[in-house]
């Protein structure tokens, strides 16, 4: 596909478009604790509890990335 390998692709797919789906779920939540009216700790108890899945995929970008160092 435009002289790049699939390999290529699909590393671009799991860095760049997991991280702007990602970047789209962070503000979903946002929006759902602001338009809930869930104050301060409702907001950080939402965002702890349905962010805490990225977590993973975040640690595990982060040590693929320092062991190809």
């Amino acid at each position: 596909m435009f002289g790049f390998t699939e390999e290529q692709v699909s590393e671009f797919g799991m860095s760049f478009g997991l991280t702007g789906f990602i970047l789209f779920m962070l503000f979903i939540i946002w929006n759902l604790a602001k338009e809930s009216k869930a104050g301060r700790l409702g907001t950080f108890v939402l965002f702890f509890v349905l962010a805490f899945g990225m977590v993973g995929f975040i640690a595990k970008q982060v040590l693929t990335w320092l062991l190809k160092m």
